[in-house]
C-alpha cells in the first residue's frame, strides 16, 4: 500500500515540472554551472527512483499548460475551473500540498540565488504559489550574501515580471510575500513593479478584503518604502483599533508602533490608542526579539512617549538580560533611547561593564563609542568602561576615525576621570593629533582638546594652532559668526593657558573671541545652583551672618564664573559688608554643589566643576565646597547653621565674626 501511494505522489508531481525534468536530462551538456549544478542535484533525485516509477509518471499528458487564478487553485487552459477549496477533491489537495513540500525541499537546498534560478528555468510550468515561494528563497540567500547583483539577472527580472503583469490576480498571500520580498531585495521602490504590488494592497486594502494579519505585513512594508503609502496606513491604524490586543502576537505589536511611528504628526490623534498599547505592551516584552526591543525603544523616541514608565522599566530589566545580543546598531538604539528616555540602572550599567570587559581589545570601536557615549550623556562614572576604552584608543589609535577618537577621549574630561594609564593614553593621543592634525573637524579637535583641559593634561603644544587667525576662521566656516559653546570652549582654554601653565608664550586669543560669562542658557560650561539647596543655605547664612548684606549671591566674576555665594573678609579675619571695596583682604567662594555637579549617584565632581573650582583657587578664592550629600544629613535649621559656622570659621580659617 505504501509503495502504491508513492506512485500517485510521483505520478501526480509530474503535472507540474517533470516536463522540464526530462528536457533537462535529454539537453547536451552546457558550460552553465549552474545548469551543471541543478542537473546534478536532478539526476540524484531521479536515480533514487525505480524504473517502473518512472514509466508510471511519464505517460500523462504534458502538453498542457496551466495557470492559476487565485493563486492557488490549479488548472488547464480552455478546461473548466473549479476554485472553491470545499469543491476540490480531498485527495487531489493533499496531492497538491505534498508536491509544494517537495518544491520548498527543493527549493531549501540551494545556497545561491543563481542555482534556484537555474531550477526554475527546468520547469515548463510554475504556479503563483511556487514562484512566490522561488522569489522568497531568493530573497533569504541574497540576504544572507548581502549582494544585489542579482536584480540585473535577466532571470530574476522574468520571475518578477509574472507579479507585476496581473496582481489583481494574486492572492493575498502571494502578494503579500512577494511585496515583503522585493522589498528585503532592495528592489527601486519607485520601479513599476513595487508600485503596482503597492498600488494593488491600497485597493485591497479599502475594499475591506484583506485580514488582520495582511494589514501587519502591508504595514510594515509601507513603513520599510519610506514613501508612498501614508494614507493607507491611516487606514491601517484606524482599522487595528477595533481590533482586540490580545490576539496579536508580540511582533504584530511592534509592528504597530512601526506603523505609527511613520505617522509622527499623528500622534496626538492616537494618543489614546498609544496609551492602550503602551499598558498592554509590557505583557509580551519578554517575548520580543533585540531586533524587536531596539525597533520598539526607537518608535518611543520618535512618539515622544516619556510617560510610558512601566513599559521602559520592563524594556530596560529585558535589555539587562540580553545585552550580548544586540548588534552595534541595535545597541547603540536602545542606548540612546534610554538616555532620551530617561531610564537607567545599575543593572544596566554593570551589564554593559561586562560586556565591554570580557570583549576588551576585540570591542568593536563603535560599540565602544556608543557605551562611552551614553555614560557621559548620562553622566555615569564607569571605571570598567573607561580604563578598557582606554586600552582600546592605545591599540587601536591608528584604526580610529577623528570621531571615534573624540568619542573615546571626551568622556574622561566630562566625568573628571584619569585610568591608570592616563601618561600612556595622553602621549597617543598627543601622537595622534600631530600626525593627524589636519584631517580633525575643527570642532571636533577643539571639543577634543578642551576636554583634556578639564582633566589637567592641558593641549600646550596645540594652544597656538587653536587660537590662530587660520584655525579660527576654519572653525567658523561658512557662518556669520561662531557658535556660543566654542568661543566659550575658546575662552576657558585660554584662561587655562594663562592661570596652569604660565610658561606658556604662544598666541593668545583675541578679546573677540572670548565670552564674558561661562553661564549661558543653551551652552553653559557650569551647572546651574540646585534652588532648592541654595535657599536652605541663604537661610542658615543669614542666621550664622545676622545680616543678608554680609554676602551677595550669584556673583559674575572677571574670569567668566559664576560663584554661587561671596563673602569678603578683612585682613583680620572679619566678615565685611560686601558692598565694601576697602580693606578686602580675602573673598570666600561658596559652592552649593546638587546632585547635577556630580557624577550620577556618586560623590565625583564633573570635569566643568572641577576647573571652575580649580580655576577660583587660582584666582585668589578660597573655595568652600558646600555638597548636597552633606546637606541631606542636616534635619534641622539649628544643624544648618552650625554646619556653616564649622565650614566657614574652622580652625584653619582665620575668618571670624
Amino acid at each position: 500500500m505504501a509503495l502504491i501511494s508513492l506512485r500517485r505522489n510521483f505520478c501526480h508531481l509530474s503535472d507540474f515540472w517533470i516536463p522540464g525534468v526530462v528536457a533537462a536530462l535529454k539537453a547536451p551538456p552546457r558550460a552553465n554551472h549552474i545548469h551543471k549544478v541543478v542537473r546534478d542535484h536532478l539526476y540524484l533525485w531521479f536515480d533514487s527512483l525505480q524504473p517502473e516509477l518512472l514509466q508510471v509518471r511519464f505517460h500523462h499528458a504534458y502538453c498542457k499548460s496551466f495557470h492559476s487564478e487565485n493563486g492557488h487553485d490549479l488548472h488547464p487552459v480552455g478546461e473548466p475551473s473549479f476554485s472553491p477549496v470545499h469543491e476540490e477533491d480531498p485527495v487531489e489537495q493533499s496531492l497538491q500540498n505534498q508536491n509544494e513540500q517537495v518544491f520548498h525541499r527543493r527549493l531549501n537546498n540551494f545556497t545561491s540565488a543563481q542555482e534556484v534560478l537555474g531550477f526554475l528555468s527546468t520547469l515548463e510550468t510554475l504556479p503563483d504559489t511556487l514562484a512566490v515561494g522561488a522569489l522568497q528563497r531568493i530573497c533569504e540567500v541574497e540576504k544572507r550574501a548581502g549582494s544585489q547583483e542579482i536584480l540585473g539577472d535577466s532571470a530574476f527580472q522574468a520571475l518578477c515580471s509574472r507579479f507585476e503583469q496581473e496582481p489583481s490576480h494574486l492572492s493575498n498571500a502571494v502578494l503579500m510575500t512577494a511585496l515583503q520580498s522585493l522589498i528585503v531585495l532592495r528592489v527601486d521602490p519607485q520601479s513599476s513593479l513595487v508600485l503596482n504590488l503597492v498600488a494593488e494592497c491600497q485597493n485591497r486594502m479599502k475594499r475591506g478584503s484583506l485580514e488582520v494579519h495582511h494589514l501587519f505585513v502591508l504595514g510594515e512594508s509601507l513603513v520599510q518604502l519610506q514613501g508612498p503609502g501614508r494614507e493607507t496606513l491611516e487606514l491601517i491604524i484606524y482599522r487595528l483599533q477595533g481590533e482586540k490586543l490580545e490576539a496579536f502576537t508580540p511582533e504584530d505589536i511592534v509592528t504597530i508602533y512601526r506603523i505609527l511611528q511613520a505617522c509622527p504628526e499623528k500622534v496626538e490623534q492616537h494618543q489614546k490608542f498609544l496609551n492602550t498599547i503602551n499598558s498592554f505592551s509590557p505583557s509580551v516584552v519578554s517575548y520580543l526579539s533585540p531586533k524587536s526591543v531596539s525597533q520598539m525603544l526607537t518608535a518611543l523616541v520618535v512618539l515622544d512617549q516619556t510617560q510610558a514608565l512601566p513599559l521602559v522599566l520592563k524594556l530596560g530589566k529585558y535589555v539587562v538580560r540580553h545585552i550580548p545580543r544586540f548588534t552595534h546598531e541595535e545597541l547603540r538604539k536602545v542606548l540612546e533611547a534610554f538616555v532620551y528616555l530617561g531610564h537607567t540602572d545599575r543593572f544596566l550599567v554593570r551589564a554593559l561593564e561586562q560586556h565591554v570587559s570580557a570583549l576588551c581589545l576585540t570591542l568593536d570601536p563603535e560599540v565602544a563609542c556608543t557605551v562611552t557615549d551614553y555614560c557621559s550623556r548620562k553622566q555615569i562614572l564607569s571605571k570598567p568602561i573607561l580604563n578598557t576604552v582606554a586600552e582600546i584608543f592605545i591599540c587601536q589609535s591608528e584604526k580610529l576615525s577623528p570621531s571615534q577618537i573624540a568619542d573615546l577621549i571626551e568622556p574622561f574630561g566630562k566625568l573628571n576621570y584619569l585610568p591608570p594609564n592616563a601618561p600612556v593614553l595622553f602621549r597617543k593621543l598627543e601622537s595622534v593629533l600631530f600626525a593627524r592634525f589636519n584631517s580633525f573637524p575643527p570642532k571636533t579637535l577643539l571639543r577634543l582638546l578642551h576636554s583634556c583641559a578639564l582633566v589637567e593634561h592641558h593641549p600646550v603644544n596645540f594652544m597656538s594652532k587653536l587660537f590662530s587667525p587660520f584655525f579660527l576662521q576654519r572653525l567658523q566656516g561658512e557662518e556669520s559668526y561662531l557658535d556660543p559653546l566654542s568661543l566659550a570652549q575658546l575662552t576657558q582654554l585660554f584662561l587655562t593657558s594663562v592661570l596652569e601653565c604660565p610658561f606658556y608664550k604662544g598666541p593668545k586669543l583675541l578679546s573677540k573671541y572670548r565670552v564674558k560669562s561661562f553661564f549661558t542658557p543653551c551652552c553653559s560650561l557650569e551647572t546651574p545652583v540646585d534652588f532648592h539647596l541654595y535657599k536652605s543655605v541663604v537661610i542658615g547664612l543669614m542666621d550664622l551672618l545676622g545680616s543678608r548684606l554680609c554676602f551677595a549671591s550669584k556673583v559674575l566674576t572677571p574670569c567668566c564664573y559664576t560663584i554661587d555665594v561671596v563673602i569678603k573678609v578683612n585682613e583680620e579675619g572679619f566678615v565685611l559688608p560686601f558692598t565694601a571695596d576697602a580693606d578686602v583682604h580675602k573673598r570666600v567662594a561658596l559652592c552649593i554643589d546638587g546632585p547635577q555637579r556630580f557624577c550620577s549617584n556618586s560623590k565625583h565632581l564633573l570635569g566643568r566643576e572641577a576647573i571652575k573650582q580649580r580655576h577660583l583657587r587660582l584666582l585668589g578664592y578660597q573655595v568652600v565646597q558646600v555638597p548636597y550629600y552633606e546637606l541631606e544629613l542636616l534635619r534641622s535649621r539649628l544643624k544648618l547653621v552650625d554646619y556653616l559656622q564649622r565650614k566657614l570659621f574652622s580652625q584653619r580659617s582665620i575668618t571670624r565674626w
